[in-house]
């Protein structure tokens, strides 16, 4: 009897890569980037049109026009307020969706994402540690380099306890995950019991993600991150590609498949970490997004790491826009609303799933 091929290598199959299906994906996402860039600068209590930020755009680079605002407060709202912000969705939402990409890819699984390694729930134990203690080690960032640091501890423990005799099993690290998951939830409750009142509201408020206050140093700090990690991953594209076809065939095809899965999970780590540290855990854009752009494009990582890229960008800027709109004169934490549009799609995927397999038994 045949082995059952793995989710991804069936995906391969079902999914027909029409010729300019790249092409077309490639237009629309990049041209929703640009609309929800535009209309999200331009959106707040003080409106400002689009001709308006698109001259302050062509200006900054050095390109005279007569849209540039001509009102100072305009101006300073949108290079202080509105563009850090702006900039700032597009790295977080970009960085989730490449860290989701490869978790898919490196599990085999498309229902993985990066909190199955611990990297949000490690995240939130190292940002409530530094606001319940007080901690002011590294001044005003203190809270973003803890969190930033317990996402990689909580990912790098979650790896060491899963290797055993030189390998590691994809269900091993899943199953370790969920161990190290339920020890930074209890760790995460001891630390809101210990702090004061005031502590508890920042904790759950760092949990629910918000873009409001993202600064030009900390945009500087996660796109040179997200930078040096996404370059890492696009590089991997094909042994990600022929890891798909199991890690015994993929090891005959020339990939070191354990040295691959270190890296991934270290990128994952990096990418996750760098996206969540300043502005709190942002759930399922790292599951919804690969999964919808494998459904357009196929599974090959070549085309599926950079359409991730750009369609999480797309996602949180759209839902940042939203976040900051849907209430008048209120900025809704944008987690609930990625997890209001995430469940959702996540119960209906897992659905499709069991109906396509026949069952989970």
């Amino acid at each position: 009897m045949r082995a059952a091929a793995p989710p991804l290598v069936r995906a391969a199959v079902a999914t027909a890569l029409s010729p300019g299906r790249r092409a077309v994906v490639g237009i629309v996402t990049g041209t929703l980037l640009v609309a929800g860039v535009i209309l999200s600068a331009g959106s707040g209590q003080l409106p400002i049109g689009p001709a308006e930020v698109v001259g302050s755009l062509l200006r900054a680079v050095g390109v005279p026009n007569g849209w540039a605002p001509t009102v100072a407060l305009v101006e300073q709202t949108l290079w202080q307020i509105r563009f850090p912000r702006v900039v700032m969705s597009v790295l977080v939402g970009a960085l989730l969706a490449v860290a989701g990409a490869i978790m898919q890819a490196i599990f085999a699984n498309p229902l993985a994402e990066p909190g199955v390694v611990g990297v949000s729930s490690g995240a939130a134990v190292g940002a409530a540690l530094a606001i319940t203690l007080g901690l002011s080690t590294f001044g005003g960032w203190t809270t973003a380099a803890l969190a930033f640091l317990g996402g990689l501890a909580a990912t790098l423990n979650v790896y060491a306890t899963a290797r055993s005799q030189g390998r590691t099993e994809a269900v091993t690290l899943i199953l370790t995950g969920i161990a190290v998951n339920a020890f930074t939830g209890a760790a995460l409750a001891v630390m809101m019991f210990l702090g004061n009142t005031a502590s508890r509201e920042q904790i759950v408020f760092w949990q629910l993600g918000s873009m409001n206050g993202s600064r030009w140093p900390e945009v500087a700090l996660v796109a040179l991150i997200g930078l040096f990690a996404t370059a890492i991953a696009l590089s991997l594209a094909r042994p990600l590609d022929l890891l798909a076809l199991g890690d015994r065939t993929a090891a005959h095809l020339g990939v070191r498949v354990e040295r691959l899965r270190v890296v991934s999970i270290v990128l994952v780590a990096l990418l996750t970490g760098g996206a969540v540290a300043f502005i709190g855990i942002i759930a399922f854009v790292g599951l919804v997004v690969p999964h919808v752009m494998r459904m357009l494009l196929g599974p090959s990582n070549r085309a599926l790491l950079p359409a991730s890229l750009l369609g999480g960008a797309v996602v949180l800027v759209y839902a940042d826009l939203l976040a900051r709109t849907v209430i008048p004169s209120a900025d809704l934490p944008i987690g609930i609303l990625t997890s209001l549009v995430g469940g959702p799609f996540f119960y209906a995927l897992l659905r499709r799933n069991r109906r396509r397999s026949g069952g989970w038994a």
